[in-house]
Formats: structure tokens, C-alpha cells, sequence
């Protein structure tokens, strides 16, 4: 099996706080990969770790074939990291502050160009393109985030909370965005709270207090707990969990 993430009791503690609690799981390429929990299960902190922002205090893991301790700048350019708040520079223009990553990436001026480009007309940017950032709603701020993830072309791109503050309509046409990419190849790891978005993902996993306490499809997870939907699924294993800690 070609396996994009793979994760070994993958450990972070703050002191005496365990943000996440030996948790193992395996991420296949060109999957969509959905990561379930409240805010504070330990969610953010795994990406962390995973992009190489972060030291596990123990277990391991690989990311693009690559050892989270050992192959950290080796991740960094293989993968796309979009968080949840805005990253790019709201006084610059889309267009300057996809340059200026660019340049960053070291991608010369030609490429960089061009790339730009391919990216505005693949995320329907040339309305907003070349307005200050700080001029845009929300939801066209969270599509230049994900344009600026997408410079280098990575092969993982991992979105933490990417459309949080996002209306309903504009999220359903960003999952659309990722399905596309995921149909070229891209694996997703994605972060998210909102129980219709888990939905698009083709696996999710359950976290609560650091810890994972269920991985699989969601509509199979709902049918082997005999719950409606996935919300109820997640209250019950939730409920669950507290009631065995």
C-alpha cells in the first residue's frame, strides 16, 4: 500500500497536559483524509507535527515517504499547509502575496508567473486577484490561502480548519475545489469540526481529549453504531469515551 502519512503512537505533551496520546493511523495517497473533533481534541497539534512545525514528545511517523524528525525541510516541500485563520498579508493584493510565497518556494519568475495564472483560473480568482486582501470576504480570502498552498504543487496538502467563518454555500463550493484536486492525485489531510464536511471525506477519524477512538468511512461508521447520522455518531462515541476515561 503507497501510503502518503503514516503515524506510530504519535505523542505531545505541554508539561503535564497530553495534547495527543499515542494515536496510529495510516493516510493513503490520493486520499481524503477527514480529521473529526471538537475544537481542543488535539487536532491542530497533530498537523503540527506532521508538517514539521512541531517535536512529538514521542512515537513517530512519516510524511511523502520522509521521518518527521529526521526529514523535516524534506516535508516542508513536498507538502501544502492552509490553517484555519488567514496567512497571507491583508495590505498586499492576491497577486503580491502569491509572488512573494513564491519566492519563498524559490520558484523563478517564469514559473511563478505562469503558475499564478493556472491558479487564478483554476480557483475562479480574477474578480479578486489584484485587490488588497483586506478588501475581500472571507470565503475569497480562505480560496487565495488555498492558491498560495498550491504554488509548489505538492503532493500533500493539509488543511486545518480551512473554512471556518465560511458560509454554508461558499464551503459546499470549496469541497468541490478539493474534490478536483483530489482527483489529480493530491492527498488531503483535512482538519474540521463540521459534521457535513466530514461527510465529503472518504475516511475520517474520531478524535476527543488527544486521543483517536474511531477511524473509517463515514457512512460505515454510522451503519456499525446503528446511529442516523454522523452527528449522532459522534455524540454517541463521545458520550462514550467520557463514560470509559
Amino acid at each position: 500500500m503507497d501510503y502518503a502519512v503514516t503515524i506510530d503512537k504519535l505523542t505531545k505533551r505541554f508539561g503535564n497536559f497530553t495534547a495527543v496520546d499515542q494515536i496510529s493511523l495510516n493516510v493513503e495517497s490520493g486520499e481524503i483524509f477527514g480529521f473529526l473533533g471538537a475544537n481542543g481534541a488535539g487536532k491542530t497539534t497533530v498537523i503540527r507535527m506532521l508538517c514539521g512545525l512541531l517535536l512529538p514528545t514521542a512515537g513517530g511517523g512519516t510524511v511523502a515517504g520522509h521521518d518527521i524528525y529526521r526529514g523535516s525541510e524534506k516535508i516542508k516541500r513536498s507538502i501544502g499547509y492552509m490553517s484555519q485563520k488567514f496567512s497571507l498579508y491583508s495590505d498586499l493584493t492576491g497577486r503580491e502575496n502569491l509572488t512573494f510565497y513564491g519566492s519563498i518556494y524559490q520558484l523563478r519568475k517564469s514559473d511563478l508567473k505562469k503558475r499564478i495564472s493556472e491558479l487564478t483560473e483554476y480557483l475562479d480568482l480574477a474578480e479578486f486577484i489584484d485587490r488588497p486582501c483586506y478588501s475581500l470576504p472571507t470565503g475569497w480570502r480562505q480560496r487565495l490561502g488555498l492558491a498560495g498552498s498550491l504554488l509548489h504543487r505538492p503532493r500533500i496538502l493539509f488543511l486545518d480548519e480551512p473554512t471556518g467563518g465560511v458560509d454554508p454555500v461558499f464551503r459546499r463550493r470549496f469541497w468541490e475545489i478539493l474534490y478536483r484536486l483530489a482527483d489529480e492525485g493530491t492527498t488531503l489531510f483535512v482538519t474540521t469540526h463540521y459534521m457535513d464536511e466530514a461527510e465529503f471525506c472518504r475516511r475520517i477519524s474520531i478524535m476527543h481529549r488527544g486521543k483517536i477512538i474511531e477511524v473509517g468511512s463515514p457512512r460505515e461508521l454510522v451503519k456499525r453504531y446503528e446511529q442516523p447520522n454522523l452527528q449522532e455518531l459522534f455524540i454517541s462515541l463521545i458520550s462514550r469515551s467520557e463514560v470509559n476515561a
